[in-house]
């Protein structure tokens, strides 16, 4: 192996990074239960060929279940029975495919437009067995949801991201994507408060009702998880191009006459 595809030392994988902390075993059987194994099975895909491919940076690996899976899993308790579910820039497949895992009622179509991190996905769902209930769509939200000659535009109960952007761009980019009464569930920070504040009208406009607060997960991790919820509840179309404007002498602006 030479230099290009060496791993450097300070970033080399370590499966054993994903071992689940005896301090977290009862929580994670209680979000997982019998498929804990699978959960198992993909921290260390995750530990291991996402340090590689650099989806997950080496100082995250040890904190693969209390930050990324566990985090992840407690949405789960927002998310109705037998649901569909789209998430928008899945990256490594957080939350998408830990919810696939902690929930095999669920169907989930993992979004994400980078070919490495789609090319990761698409092994994972493979080498996890998940292949029934988990595709991946390789592209933009709004190239999923805008649809093209030989696909049907993409929508689902249940929309997840999870770091992905602002409120306000989140909306635009996930509510196209829910169907009319269904939810955007965006996995924020400490800086939810402030964006619902600052981007409420925004996300109205868009065709979202209020957005609401949630801690998931409270008893169960610590810290909860922070959740920022946004219902569909019109459908918004989107603006329509505007016409050139004509000039004085009958001609439009892209120099041609209209009456010709």
């Amino acid at each position: 192996m030479d230099g290009a595809d060496a791993v450097p030392v300070e970033s080399a994988p370590d499966p054993a990074a994903a071992t689940l902390p005896p301090e977290l075993a009862e929580a994670a059987r209680a979000l997982f239960g019998e498929r804990l194994d699978l959960a198992a099975a993909y921290a260390e895909l995750l530990a291991t060929e996402g340090v590689v491919r650099g989806l997950i940076g080496p100082r995250e690996a040890p904190r693969l279940w209390d930050r990324h899976l566990l985090n992840c899993a407690v949405v789960a308790e927002r998310i109705p029975e037998g649901a569909s579910v789209i998430d928008v820039g899945s990256g490594a497949g957080l939350p998408g495919l830990v919810l696939a895992i902690a929930r095999p009622d669920l169907t989930v179509t993992l979004v994400e437009p980078l070919a490495r991190r789609v090319s990761f996905l698409i092994e994972a769902v493979q080498r996890l067995g998940l292949t029934r209930s988990v595709r991946v769509f390789r592209g933009r939200a709004e190239e999923a949801a805008a649809g093209s000659r030989d696909r049907d535009p993409l929508a689902a109960d249940i929309v997840t991201a999870r770091a992905v952007a602002a409120l306000d761009r989140l909306a635009a980019w996930c509510l196209p994507l829910t169907v009319p009464g269904g939810r955007l569930l965006a996995l924020k920070g400490a800086s939810a408060t402030d964006e619902i504040s600052e981007h409420t009208e925004a996300v109205v406009r868009l065709g979202g009702g209020t957005p609401e607060l949630h801690r998931c997960g409270t008893g169960v991790v610590e810290p909860a998880t922070t959740v920022v919820e946004v219902v569909r509840e019109r459908v918004v179309n989107p603006p329509r191009a505007k016409k050139p404007k004509r000039s004085r002498g009958g001609r439009n602006r892209g120099g041609r006459n209209r009456d010709r």
